[in-house]
């Protein structure tokens, strides 16, 4: 397979270990500084994914970093944001429980700073499309930087609008996803704007937002409703020393999934006697 060469303007991630890395744009003639020396990118453009730069001053600095390719996770963990983040396994299960992929139309309410933006828009491609919407205009302009510094505008378009509010005039979308503050009140036309058999997704903090959004969206044909909570404990390898890290992140939030249909009422199940039937007991065995 060709490899994969570091262009100008690519995302590179930059690790130079556990604890110390960035999301970084390749720019031709630019550095980028950091407390263990300057990386020039003039030194990584042209070079594969997976190589190491050294610091410079060499003499006085020379340390190894690694440039590696971005994956999804990283776009998520390290690009720039104001917001609370969707973390790489809570959007893993989003893409696998909601169907997203190759070809999906997507339409996500609450774009933040563009993290799950970009990771959907890297799973719809190479014909699918998301359109994200936000209200808050800083959001926007910081969704859309991120979106473009990942190459992924000609997927993703982010619009102004109130999902609660507005008219969004879509149809036949595949998925809807919602990390907004009251989904519920979203349930009415989101689910106009579903396929059938399309999958809603709602991303929330506190139980009391879960409550309300499944209670409505039973009320309004959606199916196969569930609500997980994901932990994960990261396991610290050492020689003698193996044992989880004493820090974990305990909570994130909340994913509740439903699935539309056309609903109807049963005429063969459902039927309810005309007179009311009585059951007569008498001489019948009992147990003691």
């Amino acid at each position: 397979m060709t490899p994969k060469i570091v262009k100008e303007n690519d995302l590179i991630f930059l690790v130079l270990d556990d604890r110390r890395r960035w999301l970084v744009q390749c720019q031709s003639g630019a550095t980028f500084h950091t407390h263990k020396g300057i990386i020039e990118f003039d030194d990584i453009i042209g070079k594969e994914f997976g190589t190491v730069i050294f610091s410079k001053p060499f003499e006085k600095q020379g340390y190894k970093f690694y440039v590696l390719k971005p994956l999804p996770s990283d776009y998520i963990i390290h690009m720039t944001r104001k917001t609370q983040i969707i973390y790489p396994e809570d959007a893993g299960m989003i893409l696998l429980y909601s169907g997203i992929g190759p070809g999906s139309i997507v339409i996500e309410a609450g774009c933040g700073s563009g993290a799950l933006t970009c990771i959907l828009g890297n799973y719809v491609r190479p014909n699918g499309h998301v359109y994200s919407y936000d209200n808050r205009e800083k959001s926007i302009k910081r969704a859309n930087k991120n979106v473009e510094k990942a190459k992924l505008d000609e997927f993703v378009t982010i619009k102004s609008a109130d999902i609660i509010t507005d008219n969004l005039n879509q149809t036949g979308v595949d998925s809807v996803v919602l990390d907004i503050a009251e989904p519920w009140n979203s349930i009415v036309k989101v689910k106009n704007y579903l396929k059938l058999s399309g999958t809603l997704f709602s991303f929330s903090p506190t139980i009391e937002q879960v409550k309300k959004t499944t209670f409505e969206m039973r009320e309004n044909d959606f199916i196969e409703i569930k609500t997980f909570e994901l932990i994960k404990r990261k396991i610290q390898v050492r020689k003698n020393a193996t044992r989880p890290e004493v820090r974990m992140i305990g909570h994130t939030g909340y994913l509740t999934f439903g699935r539309k249909v056309k609903d109807m009422k049963n005429p063969y199940r459902e039927k309810k006697p005309k007179v009311k039937e009585k059951i007569n007991m008498n001489g019948m065995p009992l147990r003691r």
